[in-house]
């Protein structure tokens, strides 16, 4: 239980500093939420959207898988984690971005990449290969081209956004908010290493630094 008696040294921080220094600010969020922006990020612990973008409890709706993936839009019946949380964020917050956030050693891109769970029994990898199978056609492509190392691992982490944003528009609710002008839709890469974001270009398809696309 040590590492719980850390998280709760952790808490008795936050009571005793931030919340007493923002109840004001708490008691609001209480009353209701209006995030600027949905994040769709990885649950790698080195890639925590709040840390990256700098932001305050109440400013990002984030929903974090493996991968940081957006399934198609499948009406099918099924226990949808990340359809569910986009339809409330799109059509009940009104949230005017959808932010798709990568980042560098993804370790659900490396299992697609080398197929280390294809078979495996749930529990010993075969939710992950599941989970994962949404892009292994891209992954055999990139692993057939390039091999299994870094490289061929950072092509795979850009190609998943790209894929994820495509996947984004197939559900009807995100396209009639785009087309209306109401909802921007933007994908991006985290090195872990370097601190850096790189942001997709809707020019050139490649992700290129944050100062290169902001206006002069």
């Amino acid at each position: 239980m040590k590492g719980f008696g850390n998280l709760l040294a952790g808490y008795e921080r936050f009571r005793t500093n931030r919340y007493e220094a923002e109840k004001h600010r708490w008691r609001k969020l209480a009353e209701g939420q209006t995030p600027r922006a949905v994040v769709i990020a990885c649950c790698d612990s080195r890639a925590d959207p709040a840390t990256i973008f700098d932001t305050d409890p109440g400013e990002i709706f984030v929903v974090r898988n493996v991968a940081n993936l957006v399934p198609p839009f499948e009406p099918d019946g099924g226990r949808h984690g990340v359809s569910a949380a986009l339809e409330f964020a799109v059509t009940q917050l009104k949230v005017p971005e959808i932010i798709v956030m990568g980042h560098e050693s993804c370790g659900g891109i490396a299992a697609a990449l080398t197929g280390c769970f294809d078979g495996a029994a749930a529990g010993e990898g075969g939710f992950v290969a599941r989970w994962m199978s949404q892009i292994e056609q891209r992954a055999g492509d990139i692993a057939a081209a390039h091999g299994t190392g870094a490289e061929a691992a950072r092509r795979l982490e850009e190609d998943a956004i790209r894929g994820s944003l495509l996947n984004l528009r197939t559900f009807p609710f995100v396209r009639a908010r785009e087309d209306a002008g109401e909802l921007a839709i933007v994908g991006c890469h985290f090195s872990i290493a370097r601190g850096e974001l790189l942001l997709l270009s809707e020019g050139t398809n490649n992700f290129e630094p944050i100062g290169e696309q902001l206006p002069a």
